[in-house]
């Protein structure tokens, strides 16, 4: 098998692929047009896909359209772009994406007001399909993390020609290595976790910072440790108030009179449930958040220390992607263009060092990747004594 320049293998030459579920897929040699979109929450390194996709579809000949805020462009007049070179000129170091996105426009199951003013969740997919196909696009290259990947392959199931980048700042796909824009969350938060070291010190205060990453604890532990966090809380690990405040104490001991903790937004007291903010509404998730703001009240209530709280929140997915991130996001999108010519329909890229492969999109959606609690992080953390709240 060839082996390119930076260690990836591509695979050999073989007949147009036929995927083992869904229905009859067309001759990837027949494609001419594929359409793009981005949805779910924004991540850096959205623009470097598109950027790969529309420079690797162009130089083969396709012609590539840009969806704008994931399907919702396909239900407006001007929601369809073209994307050629030009377009995407100078965009691999910009932040966010030039298509927009939205975590609410899932067209399976999509709000619509009736005439009596209440709002109702309706089946919309059809449309997608029929203006698909009325535009004459072949194949979607859609990007975005379980939620907008388990969408595509829905479509994918109804005839569309499909193939997924995984992404997400939450690192939580379990089907490949790394999903971009996680390392530049992390490194977001662990700046901001090391400016608050020198201020909780100053004050003799304990910080509790809240990060992103749902249910899955991996930019939590990534950045707490990076930045020497006392205590860090995992939504894999739920915690017991009595060994926070038992490192706290400990550190006062030592003449450390201050202490930092970083909270994954998923993080819950042993026996208890998440803390959220508001309940589901009509066609959204729930929405975490609070945690931090818990942890520090218990700690001021039960040592008498100042504590204050802080909630990173969006923060984490702005700004320029870090060079790992933008290199990831490149050979993710010129890989999607790869592999629908070669009829990988239904498929997602997957990061399986050193290579760029493909997985079924239903493995990809099927199971959350959690931290595991024997992995060499873990077990670092607890070798430098950072407390996991157990």
């Amino acid at each position: 098998m060839p082996v390119s320049y930076d260690g990836s293998r591509e695979a050999p030459a073989a007949p147009p692929a036929r995927s083992a579920e869904g229905p009859p897929m067309p001759d990837p040699r027949s494609i001419r047009r594929i359409a793009i979109n981005t949805g779910g929450g924004d991540a850096p390194g959205l623009n470097a896909v598109i950027r790969a996709v529309v420079l690797s579809a162009c130089r083969i000949g396709w012609e590539v359209y840009g969806i704008r805020r994931s399907y919702d462009g396909l239900f407006e007049a001007d929601g369809v772009t073209q994307l050629v070179p030009a377009r995407v000129q100078g965009i691999t170091h910009v932040g966010g994406t030039i298509l927009g996105t939205t975590n609410q426009g899932n067209p399976f199951k999509y709000p619509v007001t009736g005439p009596d003013g209440k709002t109702r969740l309706v089946d919309r997919s059809a449309e997608i399909l029929t203006t698909l196909r009325d535009r004459r696009v072949d194949a979607l290259v859609a990007i975005g993390g379980d939620g907008s990947l388990s969408i595509a392959y829905e479509l994918f199931l109804r005839g569309l020609p499909v193939i997924g980048v995984p992404k997400t700042i939450d690192n939580d796909l379990d089907a490949t290595v790394l999903t971009f824009g996680f390392d530049t969350a992390v490194q977001t938060a662990t700046e901001a976790i090391d400016k608050l070291q020198s201020t909780a010190e100053a004050h003799r205060r304990v910080m509790v910072v809240e990060v992103m990453g749902r249910y899955a604890g991996w930019i939590a532990l990534h950045s707490g440790l990076a930045a020497a966090a006392d205590i860090i809380l995992l939504p894999e690990i739920p915690f017991k108030i009595d060994k926070v405040i038992e490192k706290i104490r400990e550190r006062e001991e030592h003449g450390q009179p201050y202490a930092i903790v970083v909270a994954a937004e998923g993080a819950r007291p042993y026996g208890g449930d998440f803390v959220t903010r508001g309940g589901s509404e009509l066609g959204r998730e729930i929405r975490l958040g609070g945690i931090a703001d818990l942890v520090a009240r218990q700690i001021e209530q039960l040592t008498g220390k100042e504590t204050r709280s802080l909630v990173l929140g969006h923060l984490q997915r702005g700004g320029n992607p870090t060079t790992f991130d933008r290199l990831m996001a490149l050979r993710f999108g010129a890989a999607a263009v790869r592999y629908l010519r070669r009829g990988a329909y239904g498929r997602m890229v997957a990061l399986r060092p050193p290579d760029v492969l493909t997985v079924p999109l239903r493995q990809a959606i099927s199971q959350r990747k959690l931290v595991p609690m024997d992995s060499d992080t873990i077990l670092t953390a607890r070798s430098l004594g950072t407390c996991l709240g157990d």
